[in-house]
């Protein structure tokens, strides 16, 4: 068979509260090999509750990379993602490990494992004040609907109130879809196994509440005053994720705990639907179910069958 050996690449994906963390770390270390963070709100410094970032006792001697490798007041996007991603694949590689990509963001999962190209171009501009035209003649909400056609995630995400982000998101997605290169036939650009958490629906739930209310007890409050006291804006990207721009009303006494604390489990229960409708367009992820397992049972099960397909 031609052509050059593809990169080995594990990936632990499923929806926010599911446990890819913990499942991530113990395949890690039955590897010996490095995590990757696949998560669009790890990177940001300084954002840790609310992102349900792993300290440093969490990642139990495991090496973690793209967590904590960006200011607070940062953009980030699915092209970064992919052209800091890709180095630290290959360089695992080269190593002789097997890289684990433990992730949320459907997107970036999905784009880096099926070679979508996000190349920058001339279009740019043109394409912005198009959509700016829009959103002055047809409104914000106009905007925002054409964002979740394309892509919910982003549009769960980003409130149409934030005009910048939505017009920035409608970019990102203009300038992928353009792009015809793709891996073909559906081949990932991997050599990849793709493993899926699922819950049942009350269990995820019953999951992400008791999430919920250990950031509270951790101080997600504090946090979010202390990034906002900072001078990072409620308007940043970072402060735009679930857990952050629910906190800000709050904090600065437009708000209750208590709204705030039901607004988190709302919008983290409808970004979790969301997560599993992008993952069910990814027909090579095989799905394993947490609560047929009990102990280590999990990761080890996971582990041979991963074993079992590189040896393939």
């Amino acid at each position: 068979m031609g052509g050059k050996q593809k990169e080995k690449l594990i990936v632990v994906l499923g929806p926010t509260a599911s446990g890819k963390t913990g499942l991530s770390i113990e395949l890690a270390k039955q590897f010996n090999t490095e995590v990757i963070s696949g998560d669009s709100q790890l990177v940001y410094r300084g954002f840790d509750i609310g992102s349900a970032k792993p300290d440093m006792r969490e990642r139990d001697g495991v090496v973690h990379h793209m967590i904590d490798i960006l200011p607070p007041d940062a953009s980030f996007n699915v092209a970064d993602f992919i052209g800091r991603v890709k180095p630290i694949i290959t360089d695992i590689n080269n190593r002789g490990k097997i890289p684990i990509l433990a992730g949320g963001t459907g997107l970036y999962i999905q784009s880096l494992l099926e070679g979508y190209q996000f190349n920058e171009t001339a279009g740019d501009d043109r394409y912005r004040q198009k959509l700016e035209k829009l959103g002055e003649e047809r409104g914000r909400q106009f905007l925002h609907d054409m964002l979740r056609e394309v892509n919910p995630e982003a549009a769960e995400r980003i409130h149409a109130n934030n005009i910048r982000r939505v017009i920035r998101a409608l970019e990102v997605y203009q300038l992928g879809g353009e792009q015809i290169s793709t891996a073909k036939d559906n081949e990932l650009v991997y050599d990849a196994y793709v493993a899926g958490l699922i819950w049942q629906r009350q269990e995820l739930y019953d999951r992400i509440n008791s999430r919920v209310n250990i950031m509270l007890q951790q101080g997600l409050a504090h946090e979010v005053r202390r990034l906002l006291d900072s001078g990072i804006s409620p308007d940043s990207q970072a402060m735009g994720g679930i857990g952050y721009k629910e906190m800000v009303n709050y904090v600065r006494g437009t708000g209750t705990l208590e709204q705030a604390e039901e607004d988190i489990k709302k919008g983290t229960r409808h970004f979790a639907k969301r997560q599993l409708t992008w993952y069910r367009r990814m027909p090579y992820v095989h799905w394993y179910h947490p609560a047929f397992y009990r102990g280590r049972g999990l990761a080890d099960n996971v582990s041979w069958n991963i074993a079992r397909f590189f040896k393939g």
